[in-house]
Order: structure tokens, then C-alpha cells, then sequence
């Protein structure tokens, strides 16, 4: 299983994930000059801005463990920047991170959900 292979098994188990705790997926893969944002998703009117990290083994170190100081920063930018865009704004949002552990064989090991993972601070 290469890179994108994996990415793509990971970003789509992320959705069904989601899907199945109640969240709505409105958009996904959003590109900004800043970044992008794997999937947006709403829950009880919350806009939430989810990373997908998916790894098939920990060579180097967990999926969470992936998602340096840089790429929080841009997903923050990505997320105001999307933001601008909608009618009506949501009352809340935030930025949560979904990691995924795949096996030798292409199966789902383990999902791990972090809510509000990235903040402004």
C-alpha cells in the first residue's frame, strides 16, 4: 500500500467514522492558499475542520505525533479562510484531528478522534 493509498483508506474511514457519531460531512479535501483540510464536517451546529493522519506502522511515531506546529498553524489559516466564505457563519467551530492506524494488509486497526485538537493560542 503506498502514500496515497493510505491516505485515501484513512480520509475515508475518517467519514464513515464521523458519519456514524453524527456529523454531517459537507465538504472535503477544501484547498486554500494556506493549506488544505481533509474533511468538514458539522455537528450540532459546530463547523468542525478535521486533519486525517492514517499510518501503516510507527516507524515514525503515532499519526498524532505527525502533525507538527506549521501544519496546526496552517490548518488554523485554512479554517478562518473557509470561514469567510460562509452564509451564514457558524456559531461555533473548530479544529479536531482524526488518526488512523492501518494494518500490513489494508485493515482498520484503531481510530482515534481528538476534539478541538488545534486552538488559536
Amino acid at each position: 500500500m503506498n502514500k496515497q493509498e493510505t491516505g485515501a483508506l484513512g480520509e475515508e474511514s475518517a467519514c464513515r467514522f464521523l458519519a456514524s457519531h453524527g456529523y454531517n460531512i459537507i465538504r472535503r479535501n477544501y484547498r486554500s492558499p494556506h493549506g488544505e483540510i481533509d474533511i468538514i464536517a458539522v455537528q450540532d451546529g459546530t463547523m468542525c475542520f478535521v486533519e486525517v493522519r492514517a499510518k501503516t506502522g510507527l516507524g515514525f511515531g503515532t499519526p498524532e505525533e505527525s502533525v507538527t506546529e506549521s501544519k496546526k498553524q496552517k490548518l488554523i489559516l485554512t479554517a478562518e479562510h473557509y470561514l469567510q466564505t460562509c452564509d451564514p457563519q457558524p456559531a461555533d467551530w473548530r479544529i479536531d484531528f482524526i488518526g488512523v492506524d492501518i494494518d500490513f494488509y489494508g485493515k482498520i486497526k484503531s481510530i482515534r478522534h481528538t476534539e478541538n485538537a488545534v486552538s488559536e493560542e
